[in-house]
């Protein structure tokens, strides 16, 4: 059976653990991570030698870095219809999952860590609010794609992107700070919430 290591209050944990549920797949879970097993041993650096979760194990296979795993996985285990195999519509799938973990996290992470998370390092109120208005024009971007699509990131219909960027969409609703009004955001996050998974993994309260 499928293992996954990570702690599930760990947004990347939980989008293996979403889209295992998108699959029906299922996984043991072991948790790993601040306030449970140490990730800084020998027994998980040698895993994974950044020390950071989320990594699976499958039969003999060891992976991190999640939107790797969440690749793997639904190529592995039929989730065509989250992971297109035509070029072009898995293009867009893949751009707008690469986008999340660059443009988008970048903008929201020191807002993040320091309204929500209460990191001591992050309490400068400039960069706070420097890090508040990136994190806005980036929703900006994303409630235009969804005026576009009138329905998910990367088209009509729901695909692997949305698990990620859905994620964040679910941060950006729980951190506490000042927020444009993106009606498109609010209602592409409505549908989200129809789908197998979310109220474990996404709607779950967790930041």
């Amino acid at each position: 059976m499928l293992k996954i290591l990570g702690k599930a209050s760990s947004i990347n944990v939980r989008k293996v653990l979403w889209t295992c549920a998108e699959l029906q797949l299922p996984f043991e879970q072991e948790n790993w991570g601040v306030g449970f097993r140490s990730t800084d041993t020998p027994e998980f650096l040698s895993l994974n030698p950044n020390g950071l979760v989320p990594v699976i194990k499958d039969e003999d296979l060891v992976l991190w870095e999640s939107n790797s795993i969440i690749r793997y996985l639904v190529s592995r285990y039929g989730g065509e219809h989250l992971y297109p195999a035509d070029p072009l519509a898995r293009a867009r799938v893949d751009q707008w999952m690469d986008w999340q973990a660059t443009d988008l996290n970048r903008s929201w992470s020191y807002a993040f860590l320091g309204l929500v998370r209460k990191s001591p390092a992050h309490q400068d109120r400039n960069e706070i609010s420097l890090s508040c208005r990136n994190w806005s024009r980036h929703m900006g971007i994303l409630n235009g794609q969804l005026e576009a699509t009138g329905a998910f990131v990367a088209g009509e219909r729901f695909s692997l992107a949305d698990i990620p960027v859905g994620l964040s969409v679910n941060r950006w609703f729980s951190t506490p700070l000042e927020r444009p009004h993106f009606p498109a955001v609010s209602d592409y996050f409505e549908r989200l919430a129809q789908r197998p998974g979310f109220a474990a993994y996404c709607g779950n309260g967790l930041p």
